[in-house]
Order: structure tokens, then C-alpha cells, then sequence
């Protein structure tokens, strides 16, 4: 199939003649002339671009909010994509134009100031209007910026406007974008969007050098800010089998295109500190989009999934044309920038196993903000114990070394030793010989390393004494 198709708002879209890799954003304001859509940072931080994207999911419409300016129009096919301009001329307004009761709310609650930010607010609390059920409005909210700094009424337009039955289901939509060749391959120019895994594999090991896109939270960038043109573009989000999530009985099984939003209730369950780290991890327009296999393949020694499953103890699987392999995931990163994937090869998906019974299992994000900012440091802690004695120790950090990377000193002086505060000492020493971290903007060489050795002591508090919690509960 040599176009795209989509649906902006209820107007069929096909587009045989344009750059794939152009932004949602860049189309919708210079190609569409819907320039409610602002751009801010244009990286997918501010959320002054945020549109929703809605797309047939198990029979049944999802409706996501996702940062446009990141976003490649190639990357699109099969879905509608709404503005704050539907919301008033087509749901449910007509001729009339009223409100939504997502915009109405925001007037009548003051929520907006000089109004940049406005039309982003609006899409992010209309998704999660549009999608229902429960909805944490800091989260909600958490990926747009107000700079005028009217987070109270933005709240208090939120809880009026979801307390409103959402809009009723869209059964015309469905069957629409049902129809859009989601069995084919889709290609134009040197954008490739295969629907099956086999059709990905045979992709990628033809196009050895070709950019894999899942998420695009870290090549929309490329395009966005270093200005890269990207000659031959692989995208992996249309293959459904990669999409899937399955709990079977000896661990989850998270196919390399799941994004963090479906795979963090599974993940969460088993993992509870595994899942608010998720929580933090950029915002649910990131996350709507992001990838945990996309995390992994991207290598960064600051990705915040990356030490979570190497405590844990997960495996990636690898695969080059029909051929495939597994390894655990701290065996997957080799140097900074440089990983064990060959040319042809691509991330399948992950297995993550369940802990062992009675384990403690920690993750602990240290960042300059709460929501939406890139980790300093990231500890996770995975120790099994038996009569005050520690068994087994699977401890990660991300920012502490070129790679994620195990602390196997630390886990040495622990195991086998009672759990007390002379073996976390002793411990916290060897954490200088397992990691020399480096000076950036940040944090300080000094400040990683006392942190990773304070996320120790703090394991030991929470675990020996319960009073002396040092989280915020529900924060």
C-alpha cells in the first residue's frame, strides 16, 4: 500500500505525496490549517501540542493523548486524530459550535491565562474523558505545562469535566478505520510499516541500516532538533503480535512494541515499585507512545526500565530473519551508544519473571522533579532472604556508568551476610569500587555516588523497620 490513510476528525485523509517523516504537528498547522495545535518545545515535553489519537483496539475505540510535535505522519495509518477544533465543530457541537464540556469546564473554572497551553490541556483531559474510567488528574495533567502557572483552576476544570458521562461510543469510526488495510504493509518513500512479524523481520534484515521506529520519544528528536533526514525508516507499531502482553505462568511475556501504558498495570502488579517508576517516566502522552523494547534497544545508561529488569532479572529476545535468541538484559549492553544486536537483528519482546516468594523488590527514581524529568539516578533492588540472612542480591543502577549496569560488589558483600547495618555498611563501601560515575548537568560524580550508596540504606530502613517509611505514600 503506497499511501497513508487516516481519519482527522471525520475526514478521511490519504496521503501518497508527502514526507512521511514530517511531524503530526508541522501537518496538522501548515498542510491542515488546524493551528489550535501549538508547538512549544517541540520534543514532547510542554504537552502544548497534544492531540488524541484514537485507534481500534480488541473491538473497541482507544483513545490516547500523544505529543504531535514527536510524532511521524508515516507513523499514523489506521488511526483518527482529533484537535481541540473537533471537539467544537464535530463532538458534538454542529453548526452551533458549543463547547465541549472539556472546553466549557476549563471557562468556567478560570483555567486558562494567556491561553498557549489551553488547546493541549484540553485534548489531555478529553482522552481521559473520551477513554474512562479512573483518572488520576496529576497524572493526567503531568505532560502539560502551563507557564502562566494556573495549575489550580486547569485542576478544578479537570474534575468538572470528568465527572460528565463521556461522549457515547463511536461505532461509525470503528468500522471505518476497521477497513484500513491493517494486513498490509505499508510504504512510502523509504517508510516501511509492515503489519506482520514475519513482513518486520524480512524488513529489517534487507535494510540492515535502516532507523527502527517505535515510540519516536527519541528519533522524533533526530528530525526535531538535530535536523536529521532519515533516508530509510522501519516502523514496527502496526505489527500486532508485537503488541502483546501475556502473563503466563513462569513470568510476562512484553512484546518490543507494547508501550509503557499497556504494559504498566501488568507490570505493576508483580512489581509495585516497577510500576510507579513507570508512572514517572515522562507523561501518559510519552508513555502512550514509548516502548519498553524501544528503551532497551535505544541503550541509554539513564533509561529508567533498563535497571528495573535487570534486578528483576528479565531476558530480551532477539530476532534476525527467522532466526532467533535470548539473553539476559544486562548482557545486552556493551559499552555506551553499543549494544549485542546485530546488523538484521531487532528486539522481539521481553520476559519478565515473577519474584520469588517473600523477595524485596525496590526501585527508587532520583530526579530533579516528580513527573517528567530524565533520572540522575535509578536504583533497583532484588534481595531474597531466609532467617535474616541474605540469599540472593540482584541489584541495577542507570546513571551511574556508561550502560545499566549491576552492581556486583554490592551484591557480593551482601550475600550470604545477616541483614543488619554493618553488612549495609560494609556494602555501601564496595559501591565506590563497582561504579565511578561522572560529572553532568545533572548531577555531580560525588552526588551519584553517595545517592546509589543512601538508596542501600534506605532499602535497609524500609525493609527492617516499617515505621520509619521513607516514601510518600500516593504521591
Amino acid at each position: 500500500m503506497a499511501d497513508i490513510r487516516f481519519l482527522l476528525g471525520s475526514e478521511p485523509q490519504v496521503l501518497a505525496d508527502i514526507d512521511p517523516c514530517m511531524t503530526l504537528l508541522d501537518y496538522l498547522r501548515l498542510e491542515a490549517g488546524l493551528v489550535g495545535t501549538k508547538e512549544g518545545c517541540n520534543e514532547g515535553d510542554c504537552g502544548a501540542c497534544t492531540v488524541v489519537r484514537v485507534r481500534p483496539v480488541d473491538g473497541a475505540l482507544r483513545y490516547e493523548a500523544i505529543n504531535s510535535c514527536i510524532q511521524f505522519i508515516g507513523a499514523l495509518h489506521g488511526c483518527q486524530i482529533l484537535t481541540v477544533e473537533h471537539l467544537t465543530s464535530e463532538f458534538p457541537g454542529g453548526p452551533d459550535r458549543a463547547l465541549h464540556p472539556v472546553q466549557q469546564a476549563l471557562v468556567d473554572c478560570h483555567g486558562s491565562q494567556c491561553g498557549f497551553c489551553t488547546p493541549g490541556v484540553v485534548m489531555s483531559i478529553y482522552a481521559a474523558h473520551r477513554q474512562g474510567g479512573d483518572v488520576n488528574i496529576d497524572d493526567c495533567l503531568a505532560g502539560n505545562l502551563c507557564r502562566c502557572t494556573g495549575y489550580a483552576p486547569i485542576v478544578r476544570a479537570a474534575e468538572q469535566a470528568l465527572r460528565e458521562p463521556p461522549d457515547v461510543p463511536d461505532a461509525a469510526t470503528l468500522q471505518t478505520l476497521q477497513s484500513y488495510g491493517h494486513d498490509e504493509t505499508v510504504f512510502l518513500g523509504g517508510f516501511h510499516a509492515p503489519a506482520t512479524l514475519d513482513d518486520l523481520a524480512a524488513l529489517i534484515e534487507a535494510h540492515p541500516d535502516a532507523v527502527i521506529l517505535a515510540g519516536a520519544t527519541d528519533v522524533g528528536l533526530w528530525v526535531t532538533k538535530q535536523m536529521r533526514r532519515l533516508e530509510t525508516v522501519i516502523y514496527l507499531g502496526r505489527v500486532a503480535e508485537l503488541a502483546r502482553i501475556h502473563e503466563g505462568p513462569d513470568g510476562i511475556e512484553i512484546g518490543a512494541g507494547a508501550s509503557y501504558s499497556d504494559a504498566m498495570a501488568a507490570i505493576a502488579a508483580p512489581y509495585p515499585d516497577f510500576g510507579e517508576v513507570i508512572r514517572r517516566l515522562g507523561s501518559v502522552q510519552i508513555r502512550n507512545v514509548g516502548t519498553i523494547g524501544g528503551n532497551l534497544a535505544n541503550g541509554s545508561p539513564i533509561g529508567d526500565a533498563s535497571p528495573c529488569l535487570i534486578a528483576a532479572g528479565a531476558s530480551l529476545h532477539l530476532r534476525c530473519g527467522p532466526a532467533r535468541r535470548s539473553l539476559a538484559v544486562e548482557e545486552f549492553f556493551i559499552d555506551y551508544g553499543k549494544q549485542d544486536r546485530r546488523p538484521g537483528e531487532f528486539v522481539e519482546g521481553i520476559t519478565l519473571p515473577y519474584p520469588k516468594d517473600g523477595a524485596w523488590f525496590r526501585a527508587y527514581k532520583i530526579s530533579k522533579r516528580f513527573d517528567q524529568d530524565i533520572s540522575a539516578v535509578l536504583g533497583a533492588f532484588n534481595l531474597s532472604h531466609e532467617n535474616g540472612v541474605i540469599t540472593e542480591a540482584r541489584i541495577a543502577f542507570g546513571g551511574m556508568a556508561a550502560t545499566p549496569r549491576r552492581a556486583r560488589l554490592v551484591e557480593a558483600a551482601l550475600i550470604g551476610e545477616p541483614w543488619n547495618e554493618t553488612t549495609v555498611a560494609r556494602a555501601m563501601a564496595a559501591m565506590a569500587e563497582d561504579f565511578a560515575p561522572i560529572d553532568d548537568l545533572r548531577a555531580s560524580a560525588a552526588y551519584r555516588s553517595r545517592v546509589a550508596q543512601n538508596l542501600l540504606m534506605r532499602l535497609y530502613i524500609e525493609t527492617s523497620e516499617p515505621a520509619q517509611e521513607t516514601r510518600l505514600v500516593g504521591a
